[in-house]
């Protein structure tokens, strides 16, 4: 088992995570940040009895400065940095581009190094996309380039397929996997928000006035962190090559809602009742960027299915319901959400 773990991304809400469960267990952790002088010290502050179990290296997806002596001396990466804007780019080489140049160049420093283990944070965008009428998806599904997709979609759908690629041809001995989250919510450790739970945010403090006819599939920021640990520590034979959804159900905006004012309504006043018309969603597109997304995905279910997932490593998600629960009442104890 990999005692000495590169995770790249530490400040994100995946990685953050991930690394406080990696020191939790006693391992040793190395991560990466694009910016040392600036985010060190917040890291430093989360994990204060670390001490030198814990190294904060500086790089860049597009650089090669630094992932040598991030890599240096680990057993096993978990590659989670990838670029993930609240709203669509204007070119989507902006975000393409870096997602698939860093993960290669993660892969190449890893392997250089000896690393013999590659846990790579996809996304369930690189499994329900680009399928029109196709409401379920499970780990064998692969998104559809070929019918248009977002920039973001398809920037974690050409990075997964790039990183398969180059290990079946320059590290074929590697082990290597893929965990493929739907949206991430859960519990939150600062006042620094992934996206999916700075919507959710946005539904509880009234700045989303009305809901629009979109959904999405619900993760457990705990699932996806324990799916990631089993990734780096489960037997080689069991994980190699394999994709892991993390996904409990799919749910409309406005069965969230419901959910929120049922079982936190002391927290979920204002939550909005009422929905947004998809002709207001489209009217707004071209003026609001995060409109943008929305518009694409009015009245689409995109179920993802974690099944394989809970089989292969012998453990249930945490039901949807008490997922969101649990978000809303830490951003309450961040003092984000107000009664």
């Amino acid at each position: 088992m990999a005692d000495r773990i590169l995770v790249t991304g530490g400040t994100g809400y995946i990685g953050g995570e991930l690394v406080d469960q990696l020191l939790a267990m006693g391992k040793s952790v190395h991560t990466t940040v694009r910016d040392k002088a600036r985010s060190e010290p917040r890291l430093r502050a989360r994990w204060s009895e670390a001490g030198d179990r814990l190294r904060v290296f500086e790089t860049d997806l597009m650089d090669d400065a630094g992932w040598a002596e991030a890599n240096a001396g680990c057993d096993a990466v978990a590659h989670v940095a990838s670029p993930f804007p609240l709203a669509a780019p204007r070119n989507k080489d902006e975000i393409v581009v870096p997602a698939r140049e860093g993960t290669l160049r993660a892969l190449r420093f890893a392997h250089q190094a000896g690393v013999t283990r590659f846990v790579q944070t996809s996304s369930a965008a690189a499994i329900a996309y680009g399928h029109p009428g196709k409401d379920h998806f499970d780990h064998t599904d692969w998104t559809n380039l070929e019918a248009g997709v977002p920039p973001y979609i398809e920037s974690k759908t050409v990075a997964e397929r790039a990183a398969r690629d180059w290990v079946e041809t320059h590290a074929p001995e590697m082990v290597f996997c893929s965990v493929n989250p739907v949206a991430v919510f859960g519990p939150v450790a600062n006042d620094d928000l992934s996206t999916s739970i700075a919507m959710l945010k946005q539904m509880c403090d009234g700045s989303i006035p009305a809901l629009p006819n979109m959904g999405i599939s619900v993760t457990d920021i705990r699932d996806v962190v324990k799916t990631h640990v089993m990734a780096l520590e489960a037997p080689a034979d069991l994980v190699r090559g394999e994709r892991f959804p993390t996904a409990t159900k799919f749910m409309w905006m406005r069965e969230m809602a419901d959910v929120l004012r049922e079982r936190a309504p002391e927290l979920s006043s204002r939550v909005a009742t009422r929905r947004m018309p998809d002709w207001m969603v489209k009217a707004l597109a071209p003026f609001v960027p995060a409109m943008k997304q929305v518009r694409s995905e009015l009245g689409n279910v995109r179920d993802v299915s974690g099944r394989h997932t809970e089989e292969v490593f012998g453990f249930r998600f945490i039901e949807p319901e008490q997922t969101l629960e649990d978000t809303l009442r830490s951003l309450a104890e961040q003092g984000l959400i107000k009664g």
